[in-house]
């Protein structure tokens, strides 16, 4: 079995900032892409970011220049800092990773159980 445990999310002002933490553990034999996705209320859920093994990244057009995605592929984490907070980024953050269960195995799309970031005005 393989979960993915997120930490970090909370009330924050406008302007402030917040560390997400999404630790994936289980029966793991390599990790591919992992990202955070976010969804609001009566929204759909939205790429935030996304960051290869290697470390290329990639970020939703809203979060451009206020987020950075980095990972530590020895602890199988991902994290997602975020500046420059908007009550708009309030919303429950998801973790997904890729992951193979074993060596020459297929690759499933694991996800977390969500943390609320809200961000007040």
């Amino acid at each position: 079995q393989v979960q993915l445990v997120e930490s970090g999310g909370g009330l924050v002002q406008a302007g402030g900032s917040l560390r997400l933490s999404c630790a994936a553990s289980g029966s793991i034999f390599s990790i591919g892409v992992m990202g955070w996705y976010r969804q609001a209320p009566e929204k759909q859920r939205e790429l935030v970011a996304i960051i290869t093994g290697g470390g290329t990244t990639n970020y939703g057009d809203s979060v451009k220049g206020r987020c950075t995605i980095s990972r530590d592929n020895a602890k199988n984490t991902v994290y997602l800092q975020m500046n420059s907070l908007r009550p708009e980024d309030t919303a429950v953050y998801y973790c997904n990773a890729h992951i193979q269960k074993r060596e020459y195995g297929p690759w499933y799309s694991f996800w977390g159980q969500g943390t609320q970031v809200t961000v007040s005005s």
